[in-house]
């Protein structure tokens, strides 16, 4: 195993993996959603292949999660054979779509969180995690681009659709805090030289959001409570029906492939 010769606690090392891997998955299934219904037929294939990458990255993050088990579970059997309880996604990325503007705020804020995190695990111990988020970061530098100018272009946009953008920051902000919230997992890897604190990535993520928000003319909310619980597997509802539609045929014929 590639991880053999760092120091680290493999449960916490494998609950972390699988925290990078479920955020793609779910967040790439939601934006798979729009695939067929969005606005216009660009933004319908943009949003598509944003989905293709979130669910490649998946492969790779889930992919290692299961070699650093050692119980001889894939990506996909981590992905299809686990309950909501199991997963340990943000609460953010399980959020229901909305309107377009939602979705696309919420893509925003998490692909400047995104690329900030896969900035530093290039630097990680495990050359495996450094090799798959120096991959990844290419595809996620193009996402963030491309949101930041439609969030921009919306946001100081006509008044219906400012006050749409602006309603979509106001209902996810209380959900971004817990992409900076660290636990025993975090700090394990913390430890190790695997990955960096949490907490560390807050300032460039806080720089990279204001700017857009200024460009935008949107107000960042003034609230502080903040919603946390997916990285332990305390879900929202709404992760049940996503997995009731993304498990359906595994579930219905175990075993059973292309």
């Amino acid at each position: 195993m590639a991880t053999a010769d760092i120091a680290v606690d493999q449960a916490a090392y494998f609950d972390w993996l699988c925290r990078l891997g479920d955020n793609c998955l779910v967040l790439g299934h939601r934006v798979s959603e729009w695939c067929g219904h969005s606005p216009v037929l660009e933004e319908d294939i943009a949003l598509a292949n944003t989905a293709l990458d979130l669910i490649g990255q998946t492969q790779l993050w889930l992919g290692l999660a299961g070699e650093v088990e050692g119980k001889g579970r894939t990506a996909d059997k981590l992905a299809y054979l686990r309950d909501a309880a199991q997963f340990r996604n943000v609460l953010l990325v399980e959020r229901p779509n909305g309107d377009f503007g939602q979705t696309l705020m919420r893509q925003f804020l998490f692909d400047a969180w995104h690329m900030e995190l896969l900035r530093a695990l290039q630097k990680s111990s495990d050359p495996r995690v450094a090799e798959i988020a120096a991959k990844a970061a290419k595809e996620v530098a193009y996402h963030l681009e491309r949101l930041a100018d439609l969030v921009i272009r919306l946001g100081d946009g006509t008044e219906e659709s400012r006050a749409r953008m602006q309603k979509a920051l106001n209902v996810l902000w209380p959900y971004t805090g817990e992409l900076f919230m660290a636990d025993a997992v975090d700090q394990a890897v913390v430890a190790a030289g695997i990955a960096p604190a949490p907490e560390s990535l807050k300032a460039a993520w806080d720089r990279t959001v204001a700017e857009v928000m200024a460009e935008a003319t949107l107000s960042l909310p003034e609230g502080t409570f903040q919603h946390r619980g997916g990285k332990a597997g305390r879900h929202t509802e709404a992760l049940g029906f996503i997995l009731a539609d993304m498990q359906f045929l595994q579930r219905a014929y175990p075993g059973g492939t292309w």
